[in-house]
């Protein structure tokens, strides 16, 4: 039987894996997160997610390891996760009304060490929001463990205009190219 792991603690990707009724385990990797500023955000998202997937790979020889990582970008400036209301506060204000990028990166290593690293961007358009609105979203508590400070799966879906790329990317994990990079890698799905 193939072993299939999720090198993530996020229960957000978690979720998404499960709707696909695949049987993962979860092994989080406790990784440096740190990058060289002067990548491209493509790039920085390849790296991380290659650095989550080496590190829970290399307990775990005998599996299929996904590893990801998503970094929101508003003209070159990544936006990390904020440490308070008012960090949270001005990232929702210069995201207001604009597009802004989501990068996504998926690192995937097989038993046989083939590797496959790849990201999708996705450009996320928001609504004008006014101060009340960033503040009353601010109060629900959401936005302090999101890039970017706001979770398109929850209540920051009322934030988004529109898209353009793959929803599931901005989430945390772009479903549909990972499932057919894991079939390439000669993971047998349902």
């Amino acid at each position: 039987m193939q072993n299939l792991i999720l090198a993530s603690s996020s229960p957000r990707r978690k979720e998404l894996l499960e709707n696909l009724h695949l049987q993962f385990e979860v092994s989080s990797s406790d990784v440096d997160e740190s990058f060289d500023p002067v990548l491209k955000p493509g790039e920085i998202v390849k790296e991380l997610a290659h650095r989550k997937a080496k590190a829970v790979f290399n307990k775990h020889t005998d599996s299929y390891v996904i590893g990801s990582d998503t970094v929101v970008v508003k003209d070159g400036t990544i936006l990390g996760k904020p440490d308070s209301s008012m960090e949270a506060f001005n990232m929702l204000k210069s995201l207001s009304g604009t597009t802004h990028s989501v990068y996504t990166g998926v690192s995937i290593i097989t038993p046989e060490k083939n590797e496959i690293t790849f990201y999708e961007k996705t450009d996320v358009v928001f609504w004008e929001l006014t101060d009340e609105e960033i503040d009353s979203y601010i109060g629900t508590g959401e936005p302090f463990d999101k890039a970017g400070a706001y979770g398109i799966q929850g209540i920051g879906s009322m934030l988004v205009k529109s898209i353009s790329g793959d929803y599931f990317s901005v989430v945390g994990l772009p479903v549909s190219r990972t499932v057919r990079e894991l079939r390439k890698a000669g993971y047998s799905l349902p």
